[in-house]
């Protein structure tokens, strides 16, 4: 672990393809953060996860053994809430699952005329009419906001379209353009950056995926460290985007010397 550390003091920790693939825990992920822990590393969990609340996501991880407070984790969907709160926003309109619409408590859900069209992952719950709901009212003036504009995520069952395409979709079919708040967005780096307390230059993010996390770690002048274990494909090193470090899986921090 010291190796890996020498040039940082804390971390960034993605949760969808390092700690976590699918319903299974990636082997190595729960005793590296118990040793992060015990050598007392400070780092935070940072995920574009939009389907669940943040207290519904540290539950779930909880039960598979992985020891997150909620003190520690940072959500797509909780910065999507806090910026909507900082815009004095009244009303949205979510293409949300209901867990996740939990995170924007105190914002009322208005289908017809909202302020905001906050788009993130609903799967299947994607269809026509939601779509359409969403275009008008981006027609009548509403702001698209855009949890993340990832194109894929990879499950068990292979690789399936992440909300960016739908996202494009809407900002195509009503020429506007979404902001967007999630990784890499540098606004949401830099409120974990400042939760954490260190400036970007001794951090580094540990993510899956080479564009959200390596380069946009890089961006923002910290360390992008890339894992095997989620959606990383050999190709992804051809992009012209190298990480600071390449590891099998974040088992790495605790099996290298």
């Amino acid at each position: 672990m010291n190796e890996f550390l020498a040039g940082v003091d804390g971390l960034l920790i993605d949760i969808d393809g390092v700690l976590i693939r699918g319903s299974e825990v990636i082997p190595g992920a729960i005793e590296a953060i118990e040793a992060l822990r015990a050598r007392q590393i400070p780092f935070r969990f940072m995920t574009n996860t939009t389907i669940y609340c943040r207290n519904s996501l540290v539950e779930r991880m909880v039960a598979r053994g992985i020891p997150i407070r909620e003190s520690e984790l940072f959500t797509a969907t909780y910065a999507a809430a806090q910026y909507l709160r900082s815009q004095d926003a009244h009303s949205y309109y979510p293409l949300l699952l209901p867990d996740a619409q939990l995170e924007f408590d105190g914002i009322e859900v208005d289908e017809e005329t909202p302020e905001f069209v906050v788009v993130g992952d609903m799967g299947a719950s994607f269809t026509f009419v939601r779509l359409n709901r969403a275009f008008r009212a981006l027609l009548n003036g509403a702001r698209l906001v855009a949890l993340h504009k990832k194109r894929s995520w990879r499950s068990e069952e292979g690789l399936f379209m992440d909300a960016g395409p739908f996202v494009v979709a809407l900002e195509y079919a009503a020429e506007v353009g979404a902001s967007v708040i999630g990784k890499p967005s540098p606004t949401y780096f830099q409120m974990v950056l400042d939760d954490l307390g260190l400036s970007p230059e001794r951090v580094a993010v540990i993510g899956d995926d080479i564009e959200a996390d390596v380069r946009g770690a890089q961006l923002m002048g910290m360390q992008g460290w890339l894992v095997k274990s989620g959606r990383f494909r050999r190709e992804d090193l051809g992009r012209g985007i190298w990480p600071d470090r390449l590891l099998e899986n974040i088992a790495d921090l605790v099996h290298t010397a």
